[in-house]
């Protein structure tokens, strides 16, 4: 099963999904959080066979919920009503700081990050969710 990964931010959303293995997660170009945003989401997860919708879910270092936090619940419950797959939260910290890490050491340019770094958190994101489920 090919598994979504979603990195939420109130202007755009960091996007990735797995290979069929759940062994990889690939970048997709993040998308615009709009009225859209969720109709958008149910295509891509229809057009690339994702079987279940994993969206971060940002709390605080210590745990704590953030006006981030309630801002992905609300989108959780929308994308619960518009998806036809299933949707879990997973929790998020950290996801964007070890993303900035690997596109450092990919030779991204700082400069550069902006463009790619919700996606690349998103890929972040699947791969603890798929480690989780692995230890499990």
């Amino acid at each position: 099963m090919r598994i979504l990964g979603i990195d939420p931010g109130t202007k755009r959303c960091g996007v990735a999904i797995t290979d069929s293995a759940e062994t990889m997660a690939f970048p997709r170009e993040a998308i615009a959080y709009d009225e859209h945003f969720v109709t958008r989401i149910a295509t891509l997860a229809l057009d690339e066979g994702v079987g279940l919708v994993v969206l971060g879910r940002p709390l605080s270092l210590a745990g704590n919920v953030t006006a981030s936090t309630t801002f992905a619940d609300g989108l959780f419950e929308r994308l619960c009503e518009g998806v036809q797959v299933d949707v879990v939260q997973h929790d998020e910290r950290l996801t964007t700081t070890a993303a900035q890490r690997s596109l450092s050491s990919a030779g991204v340019r700082t400069k550069d990050h902006r463009g790619r770094l919700d996606s690349a958190a998103a890929v972040v994101l699947l791969q603890h969710f798929t480690e989780a489920r692995r230890a499990h």
